[in-house]
């Protein structure tokens, strides 16, 4: 801006000069003076103009500068006031002695002896002209009388002498009615010579003799041309005819002799200086206000220049300090940024790109120390967010076993709020007491282990059993743990939630239980129910009717009984030995519908089912065999749990179960979900109620929903075991089973089912 600021003041500045100059040349010259002042003067004072508005601004900046206090601002008014003064002092002094001197020089142009003098060679030349005007008049009535007696024939002869005679350049001889009778000199060359007007026959034949100067108006006229034309004076002399020819035609003649050339040039330059004298001194005053005018811009433009120079040279010297002292106060305030480096070579100069230097070396050293903290931040962010984000459980403590921090996953695998016991013991948090002490006794025998054996860390489980309802062992959190020491006289305490572990395991147990019971159980029924029914064959008929009521009934209850150990077997066996899924397309919609048909004419249960199907399904990638058993455990069980919260609140209107298929928004999977209307499960079965024979049925084997987990595991679908929630109260229980599409089939845009798709 500033370098953009000085070069348009500088261009300015020039063509004021330039105009400058263009005015004093006007002065000096009359005719480019008159066409050319008027608009070099305009442009002149626009220029000015805007070199006021260029140095009012300037002003303005430095007025504002220094009111803010801004370094250097008292430095750069006085060095330009200096420039200044040293201007426009010798420019008013040369200004006061051109202006008097001017106004002095032009009145002295105008004294009344010059224009006397002018009016008296002016006169001179009239007189002369006169004179020489009357002398040919004079001439060419004494030649006329020699014509009085030479007939019109021989007139040629007679015109010849007196051309001779007079000097005259051309001699013509003219009738009364206007034509020529003869000629001499440059007349007998011309077809149609010049002739005389009537009024000037007319008072030639008054007169005798009459004579004018012509062609002077054509050299006044003429004078920028490349030569005047000849000025002459023409004289027309009355011809008297001889006494004895009174019936005759009036003769006349006409002398045209040539004027000097000196004379004709000198009568013009006297009468054209005495014209331009007399505009001038009419024009006095404009001429001196024209002058003082010039002058006064000529003195403005130099000022203005001055100041103008002087502020922008002024600001030179004093940038160099300023931008110093600017990087000073920045380097004061702790700001490092690269300063301003001035490219000039000298000292000043010099200076600046010194001190960028060094700020600059300043620059790099913190940056490099901000680098390392960065860095150290970032991995202490990294490192939070990772402790934010872990499943495992982070305590640091203090060697007393003070909690000093925690992250959420301490929170979630522990089921206590650790962050509101931040600088508490571990030991004092409610539920957590037992958990704490023993920890506290890992780390001391860690120390005296650590000391013997150089060990660097301890590893211990532990099953901790949270208060609260559902607390105990159905509820216990199995949980690993691992300390070590940390510098400072802290200690880290890393610890993961294995329930699910536990509980695979122990589903694995299961399994290999299930499947021997089965084994072991299933060989000695068959025999026994043969041998129970052999017995009642021989028996039949052979006893007492008491006896043989007896041994009906207990023949009946080991059948009962078998067949009820033959259907716990069978559920051992299914849940052992389930076959791999053959993943396959399958309608879930038709596959629903087909197990509905049953129910409807089940008569055994009173609760209903009532069934909402997408008809925007596609087919799923499934095993309908293992896919309908799902659908069947679901739904005894929904329907379990409906008719026991019946019996319970008969109050209470039953509700259907509800089965429910829905296409989900991202059209990449089908929702299959059955709702009861029950009394749900406690917080404790919901997190173990896939795990084999875990049940709240008195007369359930808890294998259900664990078949139900095992089959969903061989689909990749995702299941969810959930209470439904009604202004706080529990109102059921419901379990959703996510499965993914066939590859072939991917519809198009989800839009909600309509009441139409909906059936029972």
């Amino acid at each position: 801006m500033r370098w953009a600021i000085g070069v348009g003041a500088a261009l300015v500045t020039a063509i004021g000069l330039v105009l400058m100059f263009l005015l004093a040349q006007a002065t000096n010259n009359r005719a480019l003076y008159e066409r050319n002042y008027a608009r070099l003067f305009g442009i002149n004072v626009v220029v000015a103009v805007l070199l006021v508005l260029v140095l009012g601004w300037v002003a303005f900046r430095l007025i504002q500068r220094l009111r803010r206090g801004k370094f250097g601002s008292r430095l750069l008014i006085k060095l330009a006031a200096i420039f200044a003064l040293v201007g426009v002092v010798p420019g008013v002094l040369i200004y006061v002695v051109s202006y008097q001197f001017v106004s002095r020089s032009i009145e002295s142009w105008f004294d009344v002896k010059v224009e006397g003098a002018l009016d008296a060679g002016l006169n001179l030349g009239r007189a002369t002209l006169d004179s020489l005007t009357q002398d040919l008049s004079n001439k060419a009535r004494t030649a006329s009388a020699q014509l009085e007696n030479v007939p019109d024939a021989s007139a040629g002869l007679a015109l010849e002498r007196v051309r001779e005679q007079l000097g005259a350049s051309e001699v013509v001889l003219w009738s009364g009615s206007g034509q020529q009778i003869a000629g001499t000199g440059t007349a007998r060359f011309q077809l149609s010579p010049s002739r005389p007007s009537a009024q000037q026959f007319r008072q030639a034949r008054s007169d005798r003799a009459v004579a004018h100067i012509e062609g002077l108006d054509e050299v006044e006229g003429a004078q920028a041309g490349t030569g005047p034309p000849a000025a002459s004076i023409r004289a027309l002399a009355l011809v008297r005819r001889p006494g004895f020819d009174l019936g005759g035609e009036t003769r006349y003649l006409q002398v045209t002799v040539p004027l000097p050339p000196a004379v004709v040039a000198n009568a013009l330059a006297v009468q054209e200086a005495n014209r331009e004298y007399q505009e001038r001194a009419l024009a006095r005053e404009g001429l001196l206000r024209m002058y003082i005018g010039t002058l006064t811009l000529s003195l403005f433009l130099a000022v203005f220049g001055a100041v103008l120079l002087a502020v922008l040279f002024g600001n030179q010297l004093a940038r160099p300090l300023l931008v110093l002292a600017d990087g000073v106060r920045q380097v004061a305030a702790g700001d490092l940024r690269p300063t301003a480096v001035l490219p000039g070579k000298d000292e000043l100069g010099g200076l600046t790109r010194s001190f960028a230097m060094m700020t600059q070396q300043l620059a790099e050293a913190r940056g490099a120390v901000e680098k390392t903290v960065g860095e150290l931040d970032a991995a202490r962010a990294n490192l939070q967010t990772i402790l934010d984000n872990l499943t495992s459980g982070v305590i640091v403590l203090n060697e007393s076993g003070t909690v000093l921090s925690t992250n959420p996953g301490a929170t979630r695998v522990l089921r206590a709020p650790l962050a509101a016991y931040e600088g508490q013991k571990l030991a004092e948090v409610p539920g957590l007491e037992a958990f704490g002490n023993a920890v506290q006794q890992q780390f001391d025998d860690f120390e005296v282990e650590q000391a013997q054996h150089g060990l660097d860390h301890w590893q211990h489980a532990f099953e901790l059993h949270p208060d609260g309802p559902g607390g105990g062992q159905e509820a216990a959190v199995n949980i690993v743990a691992r300390g070590a020491e940390l510098p400072g006289q802290t200690r880290l305490l890393v610890f993961d939630d294995i329930s699910e572990i536990v509980s695979a395991q122990r589903a694995q147990a299961w399994g290999e239980v299930a499947r021997r019971l089965a084994h072991e159980i299933k060989n000695p029924l068959t025999p026994i129910q043969l041998s129970a029914e052999r017995l009642e064959h021989k028996l039949s008929g052979k006893l007492a009717s008491g006896e043989q009521a007896v041994l009906a009934k207990s023949v009946k209850t080991i059948v009962d009984q078998v067949d009820a150990m033959k259907r716990l077997v069978n559920e051992f066996r299914d849940y052992a030995r389930l076959p791999a899924a053959e993943l396959k397309p399958v309608d879930l919609n038709a596959l629903v519908s087909d197990v509905l048909h049953l129910y409807d004419n089940e008569a055994g249960h009173a609760v209903k089912v009532h069934a909402e199907l997408d008809p925007r399904c596609p087919p799923i990638r499934g095993d309908a065999q293992q896919l309908r058993q799902v659908i069947h455990n679901l739904l005894q069980n929904a329907q379990d749990a409906t008719e026991a919260a019946a019996a319970a609140h008969p109050e209470v209107p039953r509700q259907p179960v509800l089965v429910r298929t829905r296409l989900s928004d991202s059209g990449e999977r089908a929702r299959l979900t059955v709702q009861d209307c029950g009394a749900g499960f406690a917080e404790n079965i919901l997190k173990r109620a896939f795990e084999p024979y875990v049940t709240t049925k008195s007369k359930g084997t808890g294998l259900g929903l664990a078949v139900v987990k095992k089959i969903a595991d061989e689909h990749g679908a995702r299941i969810e075991l959930s209470n439904r929630m009604q202004d706080g109260a529990v109102v059921g229980a419901q379990v959703s089973l996510s499965f993914a599409l066939a590859a072939e089939q991917r519809p198009a845009a989800p839009n909600p089912p309509s009441e139409e798709n909906t059936v029972a």
